[in-house]
């Protein structure tokens, strides 16, 4: 059965993503559907530069503003309501256009995910994790080793973490599988956003940050937490809000928040650009390479 065929924009904060996916949305007569993992929450609008009804240019947007900033939201139910707007689209003779930098969410839409298995490893993980307590690294590791040798020899009996989770994944029958051997369960198309010099990045970041900040961001936490958002709320964990914990307790001045939030904003930046090498079939552009962009998507849709 031949898989359907998905374009990702992608790539790291502030790189002109949203932008990038309307023109491509428009151009082949499709809709954009959001891969933010913050942009979820409803009136958190400046701190997640969430684009505005001129900016989407009349293009339909999906997976915005679907969650009240007071709920939890998760990669399972993120997946679950994408899927379904992705086969309407798809019903529909569209090719989707997937737009956002929240690496987990577009995982989710390119690989099968078993959220199945999330519980029975979760509880194959605690007790794990007291039986080393108990029984220490050296007979964990040698448990380890009879059941996988390969892996055994790469890890050394104190390395907790990365035992145990060697340890799940065989107990929990999942699969070890690297990017080289997993199969995408669409034809996608990743397109990766990055300038290659880093520092123009960073400028752009904290112009949009200063951006945020002179479009009303602080009035805006001021009125989700009088709404009775907590700061221990999934939605307030975000950067551009989080940050923010310290001021309203009278740690930090406002210049003081608004600089941890660029610095905060540039490391989650590097952190994108790691997470997308991963994917070995992305192609990566300048932002300003538009021409070259838009010869890519067409070559994709004519294969």
């Amino acid at each position: 059965m031949k898989k359907p065929k998905i374009i990702f924009v992608v790539g790291p904060t502030a790189s002109g993503k949203s932008a990038l996916a309307v023109k491509i949305a428009k151009r082949i007569g499709s809709d954009v559907i959001s891969a933010d993992s913050m942009q979820i929450y409803k009136s958190m609008d400046v701190g997640t530069a969430k684009a505005t009804e001129a900016e989407m240019q009349g293009v339909r947007h999906f997976m915005i503003d679907v969650a009240e900033p007071s709920d939890d939201f998760s990669v399972a139910e993120y997946s679950e309501n994408a899927e379904k707007y992705i086969e309407n689209m798809q019903k529909d003779g569209k090719i989707p256009v997937v737009c956002g930098g929240t690496g987990l969410y577009v995982e989710s839409l390119l690989y099968p995910l078993n959220f199945a298995n999330t519980e029975k490893s979760s509880e194959i993980r605690d007790k794990l994790n007291a039986e080393y307590d108990e029984i220490g690294g050296e007979a964990m590791w040698e448990r380890l080793y009879k059941l996988d040798p390969e892996s055994a020899g790469k890890l050394h009996p104190n390395d907790k973490k990365r035992l145990v989770r060697a340890l799940e994944i065989l107990l929990s029958g999942e699969k070890k599988t690297t990017e080289e051997t997993r199969e995408y369960k669409c034809d996608p198309l990743i397109v990766v956003l990055n300038f290659d010099d880093r520092a123009k990045l960073y400028e752009r970041i904290d112009k949009r940050v200063d951006l945020m900040f002179e479009n009303g961001l602080l009035e805006e936490v001021e009125g989700l937490i009088r709404r009775g958002v907590k700061f221990s709320d999934q939605s307030f964990q975000a950067i551009g809000y989080k940050e923010f914990a310290a001021y309203f307790a009278g740690e930090q001045t406002l210049a003081e928040t608004k600089e941890l939030i660029k610095k905060n904003s540039r490391n989650y930046a590097k952190r994108q650009l790691t997470w997308f090498k991963r994917y070995k079939t992305a192609v990566w552009f300048s932002p300003d390479d538009e021409e070259k962009i838009f010869e890519t998507v067409d070559r994709f849709l004519e294969k």
